[in-house]
Order: C-alpha cells, then sequence, then structure tokens
C-alpha cells in the first residue's frame, strides 16, 4: 500500500457521498447494512463476497444514489454485523431480502452480488423472486465453489486471522484472494483500511473465520433453473467465469439472461474496473427501466 499514485476525483466525490448506517434483526442476529439517496426510490441491494464487507461497494453505490436507494448489506460473520454459529447460505439470503424490507425502497428491489455474494443472489432469486424485480451476478462461476470458500477451506489467508500492532502495518498485509495484477492501489487501501476491528492486541479483520465452515449449500446448478425473476450474469475477461462457464449459466437460466463482459478486469472487478462495472450496471438497469421480463421456466 506504499504505492503514491493519488486518488482521481470521482474516487473522491464518490466517498464524499457519506452513507447511513442501517440495521435490522435477523433471526437473532443484528444485521449491518450501508444506504445511499432518498427513501421511496426503487431499491438496488449489493452483497459482497466471503470475507468482504459492505464498504467494497462505497465507491460505486453512490452512482446510483441520484435513482435510487441503495443497500449495501453486511452478510452475518462480516463487517459490523453480527455473527452465527453457522452460515448456510439460505439464511444469508433472507437477510439480504430482511434488508430490502427495511432499507425504504419503492417496489420490489434488484440484488447485485459478487463472488461469493453472487451465489447468495441467486439463492435470494430462487426463494424469494416473486419479491425482486430483478438479480445480478458478478463473476460467480457456478461449476465450482467461490474463491474465498476454497481458500477458507484448503488455505491459510482465512483459516485464523493475524493481528497486527497498527492499522498501517495491517493495510501492507491485506491480500484479495485469488490475487490479481491490476488492482488500483487507492482502491485496495480503501477497504482494506475498512476491513479492520480494534482486538486486546492491535487490529485484525473483521470477518469470522467461521463462515467457510458454513452448511454445505445446495449446488447452483440446481438453484438456477428455479430463478423466475430475470437475471443478470457479469463476467470479468480474466475472471473465474469463462467462456465455457457463462455459456453453461446462459442454458440453466433458460438461454433467457443477459452475459456481460467486463473488459480487462479480473474477478475482483469493483477494485481494477469500476467505473466499466457502473457502466455496465447501469445500461442494464436503463434497459429494465422499460422492458418486460420474459416469463422463465420452472
Amino acid at each position: 500500500m506504499s504505492d503514491s499514485t493519488p486518488s482521481p476525483e470521482w474516487f473522491r466525490r464518490a466517498l464524499a457521498q457519506r452513507p447511513g448506517d442501517g440495521e435490522v434483526k435477523v433471526e437473532g442476529a443484528r444485521i449491518h447494512y450501508l444506504h445511499w439517496g432518498e427513501t421511496g426510490r426503487p431499491g438496488l441491494v449489493f452483497v459482497h463476497g466471503g470475507a468482504a464487507h459492505a464498504h467494497w461497494w462505497s465507491h460505486v453505490a453512490p452512482f446510483f444514489a441520484s435513482e435510487y436507494r441503495v443497500a449495501a448489506i453486511d452478510l452475518s460473520g462480516h463487517g459490523e454485523s453480527d455473527r452465527r454459529e453457522a452460515y448456510p447460505r439460505e439464511l444469508w439470503a433472507r437477510e439480504v431480502l430482511a434488508v430490502a424490507n427495511d432499507a425504504g425502497f419503492e417496489g420490489a428491489p434488484i440484488v447485485v452480488g459478487h463472488s461469493m455474494g453472487g451465489f447468495v443472489a441467486m439463492a435470494t432469486a430462487a426463494e424469494f423472486g416473486d419479491q425482486l424485480d430483478g438479480a445480478v451476478v458478478l463473476d460467480t462461476p457456478v461449476r465450482r465453489p467461490d474463491p474465498e470458500a476454497e481458500e477458507g477451506a484448503r488455505g491459510k489467508a482465512f483459516r485464523n486471522p493475524k493481528t497486527y500492532p497498527d492499522i498501517e502495518t495491517a493495510i501492507r498485509h491485506f491480500r484479495t484472494v485469488p490475487e490479481q495484477p491490476s488492482s488500483l492501489p487507492y482502491l485496495i487501501e480503501h477497504v482494506a483500511r475498512q476491513s479492520l476491528r480494534r482486538t486486546e492486541d492491535g487490529f485484525s479483520w473483521k470477518f469470522d473465520p467461521a463462515i467457510f465452515l458454513r452448511i454445505t449449500p445446495r449446488a447452483a446448478r440446481e438453484i438456477l433453473p428455479e430463478v423466475t425473476c430475470r437475471i443478470a450474469l457479469f463476467r470479468a475477461e480474466n475472471g473465474l467465469v469463462t467462456p465455457d462457464i457463462g455459456e453453461y449459466m446462459y442454458e440453466l437460466l433458460g438461454r433467457n439472461a443477459p452475459v456481460i463482459e467486463i473488459p480487462e478486469a479480473y474477478h475482483h472487478m469493483m477494485l481494477d474496473q469500476p467505473l466499466p462495472l457502473v457502466t455496465g450496471l447501469r445500461t442494464l438497469l436503463a434497459d429494465w427501466e422499460h422492458s418486460v421480463p420474459r416469463s422463465r421456466r420452472r
């Protein structure tokens, strides 16, 4: 994090739109979320990946706040939300719906999920599709686990989070999973700084390592055919959803879902290609605003 490249004006303007804080109780746990924009507008709910948190979206969400009421959730076991004994994906889906019902949206919301959060978005769309206006899945590969879950199961990065003597030391040790060569330094520093909690011995990461011991969920290939609301798939050019996986997901959805590629992006597209991601989402949402979703087979 020693890169001296200054952050650009668009990034500073986005962070200047400071979010509000909301919380809702879901099955005994306090679930925290950030929100932007006025109440009574159509809703967007952003869902982070494994071991991440709501602030992974705080430079993206403000671009939608003039037209939408936007929320970014901290799933249980992440960020400022409570921890649980177990983290089944279906329970995370209920947390997403609870935030959507609490955040002051007008009408049914659209859920946008990245990586592990994409699996949560799929589960939400399958279980509560009649209460959503749509779902957007960002670089979530259905034929393999999300990379955070793989690292949590077999790697070392998430099993025993280290404690650091001060914030700056911790930030220097922050890494994404998978690592990628193109993340913008000012974005890495931003999400790293928001990822830390104070402990008795210094600073450590906010996520609960037990999130990767969650109950084995239903396979995404079983869930996708059950999605009845409209849905879109985003893949990163250099990400985990390869063209063949994208085609496989497209087939599971009855060949009735746009598949959109973000050029030059790696898996964490909000960290290396945030503005193309915003443009892609804006374009998709503009089309959804004036289109009628086709019926989807069950």
